[in-house]
Order: C-alpha cells, then structure tokens, then sequence
C-alpha cells in the first residue's frame, strides 16, 4: 500500500497545532496535503504566509482546477469548501454548510477517500465542534489510515473526541508526536526496499 495524499482538519487552535505538525515534517515528505482550518471569513494569506516560512513543504491557498502535486500543501480558502476530484485536481464549492462549517472537514475527507481509498491518512486536530468524524470514518471504512490528537493535548477537545467515538482509529497521538509518526508512516510504505 501506498501512501498517496494526506488530509488534516482543525478547528480552535488549529492554526497551532497544525503548525507543529506540517513544521515537523521531512523537506522530502512525498505526498500532498490538504487542510481544512476553520476560518470563518477571515482571509487565509496570512496563514499559508506564516506556515511557508516555518515548513520544508511549499504551502497554498487551494484553487479550482489546480492540480494536486507531491510536496504541496493545499489551504481550503475562507468560506469555500474543498474537495478533490477523480482525476486528482481540486474543486471549490459554495455549497450550503456542513456542521455549521464552510470549509468544512468532512466534505475534504468524504472526496478525499473517495479518490485516494486506502492510500489516505486522516488526521482530526483540535476543534469545538464535531466536524470530521464522519469523514475520518468514510477514510477508515475505505481502507486509509487514521490519526487523531489526543483531547488532552488539544486547545479544544470535542472534534478529537467526537471522531475518537464515532471510528476505531489507528492512533491517538499527543500533538508533538504526530509529525514524526507521519515521516515514519510516509517514509516505510513508500520506500520501495521496504
């Protein structure tokens, strides 16, 4: 199996958490990321800005059509949901919202497993609310790979909690450990000698 996309979704004091986890990441890590930070409709410039001068990997704001490519990370844009299409580009929609969110996690997650099936890990980070459970379940019934904070390391514990109850994840982790159980994960199930 191999790894072929990662998505990663947050709420409160996901800006935080979400800059420990990609900061941590190898300059080789090999896959796409797709991040849902709910941002209400505050511009996200300045979050790819503070996250490209931190990480290894190069960061955007997600456009229509744009093509996913290894190494990049992919921002859902304020007030836009995110979605990966069949032939691996990216979709925005303004579609009513989804547990109260636009973007919302479990739009990215239910297209994203769709398309990548067991070749997908899944990450829930802090959050108030309890989007994303259902899309982390739709990536483990699929086949992919799930990971969860662990509540007592997050700003805000009900998303972890909610996807921890609702899916049998793989791993909960304290937020310090998740990028290096990403470079480790990345790194066995990609390598050909492995």
């Amino acid at each position: 199996m191999k790894i072929k996309a990662l998505v990663i979704g947050a709420s409160a004091g996901g800006l935080d958490a979400i800059s420990t986890v990609i900061s941590g990441l190898k300059e080789d890590f090999s896959v796409p990321i797709l991040i849902v930070q709910h941002i209400g409709r505050h511009p996200s410039k300045y979050m790819v800005k503070y996250l490209n001068d931190i990480c290894n990997i190069n960061v955007y704001e997600a456009e229509e059509k744009e093509k996913v490519l290894p190494g990049n990370a992919y921002i859902a844009p304020p007030n836009y949901h995110l979605l990966v299409e069949g032939d691996e580009t990216l979709s925005l929609t303004v579609e009513p919202k989804v547990n109260y969110a636009r973007p919302s996690i479990d739009v990215l997650f239910d297209s994203a497993a769709n398309v990548y099936g067991n070749g997908l890990i899944g990450i829930i980070l802090t959050g108030a609310n309890r989007d994303g459970s259902n899309g982390l379940k739709r990536i483990k019934e699929l086949g992919g790979i799930t990971i969860v904070q662990d509540p007592r390391t997050a700003t805000s514990n009900t998303m972890p909690m909610a996807a921890i109850a609702l899916t049998k994840v793989d791993y909960v982790l304290k937020l310090s450990e998740i990028s290096n159980k990403l470079n480790e994960l990345v790194v066995d199930m990609n390598e050909p000698n492995r």
